[in-house]
């Protein structure tokens, strides 16, 4: 049947008419569908862009912590990297570290006369009436040490120690052989006591006495155990006792003061047993006492000694026999330094005193014999290695006092004047040392105290050391 035009365009109004209201519900869904989903998505931007400001922010913090710590690592590098501890050796109680120490010295030497203290590393002053010329190789300077540190005492004080020997104690016998087995000889035992915030320091033990100048020690490498000028401008002498060792300025900018007091074993030649406590500087209770103010820079130190005790020469038992005083005052004070600038080196130390046997002055005379004595020495250091040294020292006691107290018949030493003139080779633990030594010696003689003889001795050497 064929259909109206008109027919087809009313049914599909109709159509519309019945669809609408169908249509435009499901319209509105999906729009509130939409919105729902853009509110979400913007939900989730916003969330997103506050982590991402946390990210931010974490990642400024973190490049703050990075460049503090580069500047810290900087600043560190460049410090001066701090000294390397010294390692022991070896460690004996718990907490207590123990070094090992030490020198081999060996010298080979010649000589026109025989020498006092000995022959060899030892010579100081030529004896009167010897001749002829000695060779020899020595090497009783050789000396080790042990040194202790890290003992606790109690909170503020801790300690160490040191026990040092060499081989000046004799020879083993004296047969054909006894030259080349020397004896060994302590030389320092001694236990230390510091308190490191208050600059204290006591030393209890065998030790140098204050008035041997330690720390300005002439440069040699043939006279190492007895210097050049011992006994002759040099005194000092070691011996059991007690020292207090006290900062005068402690942890202050600027020269370093300390102030020495010590008090040592009394000691004299006789009369008595000489190896038993029983001489006239043991009688009764006499320590020497002795005071050194000492004060060092970087290139310079100084210092000031007095020295006193009393000599009861009747001794121990009281029964020795004194014709010329019963007691005497043994009395010395000392004055001396050194002196490094640039290549340049001075080395001084002049005293003055009385009864100074037991120390070595007096010319190793013992009375109460009055004397005056010094020694200076320049230097200069060509190059790292190379330096050269001239010495001289001279010793006075007084001409009467020698007469007197050592008796009409007997040879006295009046004067000694010392001079050496050295060059040093020195490469790291090593050093080589090539010496000529001079000593002219006037004494009295035992038939006439009041002539006067003079007595010349030369010694030359070549030495080496090996410092460890």
């Amino acid at each position: 049947m064929k259909r109206n035009p008109m027919f087809f365009a009313v049914a599909a109004a109709l159509g519309l008419a019945v669809a609408s209201p169908s249509f435009a519900a499901t319209k509105q869904t999906d729009v509130k569908a939409l919105q729902a989903l853009i509110q979400k998505q913007q939900d989730q931007l916003d969330q997103q862009q506050k982590e991402l400001q946390a990210l931010r922010e974490s990642l400024q913090q973190i490049a703050g912590n990075q460049q503090a710590q580069q500047q810290q690592i900087e600043k560190v590098a460049a410090a001066p990297a701090p000294a390397p501890a010294a390692k022991p050796v070896f460690s004996s109680a718990p907490g207590v570290s123990v070094a090992l120490h030490g020198f081999v010295n060996a010298t080979a030497f010649s000589q026109d006369k025989a020498f006092t203290f000995g022959n060899g590393q030892n010579a100081e002053f030529p004896n009167v009436g010897t001749h002829g010329r000695n060779t020899g190789v020595d090497i009783r300077n050789t000396r080790f040490w042990l040194d202790f540190a890290g003992a606790k005492f109690n909170e503020n004080w801790s300690g160490g120690g040191r026990i040092e020997m060499d081989f000046f104690g004799g020879f083993n016998g004296t047969g054909a052989y006894s030259v080349s087995q020397p004896t060994p000889r302590l030389r320092q035992a001694y236990m230390d006591l510091t308190n490191a915030s208050t600059g204290s320091t006591v030393r209890i033990g065998q030790q140098w006495d204050l008035l041997f100048p330690l720390d300005n020690v002439p440069a040699s490498v043939t006279h190492v155990a007895f210097p050049l000028g011992y006994g002759t401008g040099m005194i000092g002498w070691r011996f059991p006792g007690v020292v207090w060792m006290q900062d005068l300025n402690h942890g202050s900018d600027g020269p370093k003061w300390r102030l020495d007091l010590g008090g040592f074993n009394g000691n004299w030649s006789g009369p008595g047993d000489n190896i038993n406590y029983l001489t006239a500087g043991n009688a009764g209770f006499r320590p020497q006492v002795q005071a050194r103010l000492h004060v060092q820079d970087k290139d310079w130190l100084a210092y000031f000694v007095a020295h006193y005790a009393q000599i009861d020469l009747r001794g121990v038992d009281g029964t020795g026999a004194t014709p010329i005083a019963k007691t005497i005052d043994s009395e010395g004070f000392e004055v001396g330094g050194n002196w490094h600038p640039g290549n340049w080196m001075f080395k001084g130390n002049i005293y003055s005193g009385k009864g100074l046997g037991q120390v070595f002055g007096g010319l190793i005379q013992f009375g109460d014999i009055q004397e005056t004595g010094g020694y200076l020495q320049a230097g200069y250091k060509f190059t790292p290695n190379w330096s050269a040294n001239v010495f001289y020292a001279s010793s006075k006691p007084k001409r009467s006092d020698v007469v007197e107290w050592l008796g009409r018949g007997s040879v006295g030493r009046l004067k000694n004047d010392q001079a050496a003139i050295n060059l040093i080779y020195t490469s790291g633990a090593y050093e080589l040392g090539a010496e000529y030594l001079y000593s002219k010696l006037d004494t009295t003689t035992a038939a006439a105290p009041d002539v006067t003889k003079t007595t010349k001795g030369s010694q030359v050497s070549l030495s080496a050391k090996y410092n460890f």
